[in-house]
């Protein structure tokens, strides 16, 4: 059997991590077995859909390099990348559902009902066989006894989620519906259609709900809820996939860090977990802060540079060499990419224009002969590297009678800004002895 899965969103909002959740699953599992993962907007409620919100989840499915696999060769409202299908939209299926509810009138299954249509429920017990909760048997309530026919399409012509999900699963022959186990209460209509349609249902695998650290319920307001949230504190994409991939999933020896490429060797559904999953803020951002660690320069720089267009700093102007021996000095002092820009800006601005509060310390008058005569020392340096750089600072401190902190700290505001940062020596290496020395100069000018 060729697996085939899908991701249904509703676009009426912001991408949930428990969605995002979802459609990693899916993914795992389409690229496990060697299947396809379908990426289908279920926006049949035209009064919630917003095409702001498809953008979204589009976005945040490449963000995470979730990519689909088939769909329209032309992408529906807001296009597809380039070489990239577009995802099916439900509000272009209309024609399918309006022949699908025809077949079940026609059958006897469906009948109209003050101006609605409504399906005729099977009034026996349904057997839920699923591949992670294990066979659920789901009995009518004593209300769904008097009455369990439910509407499919509503007095206004829009056909219900119960309906376009059956009749979409079917129409794309999907093989395994992997969805949260919120889900689950709405299994046995599904199941009930399938058979109305004369067509055996998937395979059901519901996944365990992210409750919040407490055990509470993750709703939309609480901290983390939103994948956006992590794009904009500048997570690394690769540590938020591994993450969520440990939310009701776990490899042999209870790792945390492990490669996409293992994920993807390792993931099966007899593998996901019957708990609930807790969401523990702390483990992603230290999950984060390792796979910073271990990136190559190159993909680390990537980052970076994505995270400085954001903060509109641009490196226009800068050679290459330049701009990763830059981010070379902040690779160890960040945890997210959100901060490169207190630790980098620096290096790509004409002017220092310094914290209030760090040039208040540094600024003083005392500290403007000792700034002058580093200064001038650091003008007679003809290798500006890093070592003769501290070799300087250190001897002008000896002749001096201070500490070492008593320049680097006015010469670190001179240079960057703050009092805090990458490697001082370093990052004067980095600037060039002109940059230093045109900074140097003006921050003199501000001890008086």
């Amino acid at each position: 059997m060729s697996i085939r899965v899908r991701f249904a969103p509703s676009p009426t909002g912001y991408l949930h991590i428990g969605g995002a959740r979802t459609a990693l699953f899916n993914w795992l599992y389409a690229r496990h077995t060697g299947g396809t993962f379908i990426l289908r907007i279920e926006d049949t409620d035209e009064a919630r859909n917003s095409q702001e919100a498809v953008d979204v989840i589009l976005s945040g499915l490449r963000w995470m390099g979730l990519d689909w696999d088939e769909g329209p060769q032309t992408g529906a409202a807001n296009g597809p990348s380039k070489g990239e299908r577009g995802p099916y939209f439900q509000s272009q299926r209309k024609a399918i559902y309006q022949k699908r509810v025809q077949e079940l009138k026609e059958k006897g299954l469906a009948y109209d009902h003050e101006g609605a249509v409504k399906f005729r429920m099977q009034r026996e017990p349904v057997v839920i066989p699923d591949l992670v909760v294990g066979n659920v048997t789901r009995e009518l309530t004593d209300r769904e006894k008097m009455d369990p026919d439910f509407v499919i399409v509503r007095s206004d012509g829009q056909p219900v989620f119960h309906l376009v999900n059956v009749i979409d699963d079917l129409e794309m022959a999907i093989t395994h519906v992997i969805r949260g186990e919120d889900h689950l209460s709405n299994t046995a209509k599904h199941i009930a259609l399938f058979k109305a349609f004369g067509v055996a249902p998937p395979n059901y695998a519901h996944i365990p709900l992210i409750l919040n650290k407490d055990g509470s319920k993750m709703s939309k307001r609480d901290t983390g809820a939103s994948l956006t949230g992590y794009i904009e504190e500048g997570y690394a994409p690769e540590a938020v996939v591994n993450y969520l991939s440990l939310l009701g999933w776990s490899p042999k020896g209870n790792r945390e860090v492990v490669p996409l490429k293992e994920v993807i060797e390792l993931f099966d559904l007899p593998q996901v977990l019957r708990h609930n999953a807790r969401f523990d803020l702390d483990k992603l951002h230290w999950i984060n802060g390792e796979y910073i660690k271990g990136m190559d320069a190159p993909r680390f720089g990537q980052l970076a540079q994505e995270a400085l267009v954001a903060a509109g700093v641009s490196t226009a102007g800068c050679d290459a060499a330049y701009v990763a021996a830059a981010f070379a000095t902040a690779k160890e002092k960040v945890k997210q990419f959100r901060e490169i820009p207190a630790f980098t800006d620096f290096y790509f601005k004409d002017a220092i224009v310094p914290d209030a509060e760090a040039a208040a310390k540094s600024f003083v008058p005392e500290n403007k002969p000792r700034v002058e005569k580093l200064r001038a020392a650091f003008a007679q340096i003809a290798a500006f590297d890093a070592v003769s750089l501290e070799q300087t600072l250190k001897a002008i401190c000896a002749e001096l009678g201070v500490k070492a902190g008593v320049l680097v700290a006015p010469v670190r505001v001179a240079c960057t800004g703050r009092s805090v940062g990458p490697s001082l020596y370093h990052l004067m290496e980095i600037l060039g002895k002109e940059r230093v020395l045109k900074r140097l100069d003006a921050a003199l000018t501000k001890m008086d």
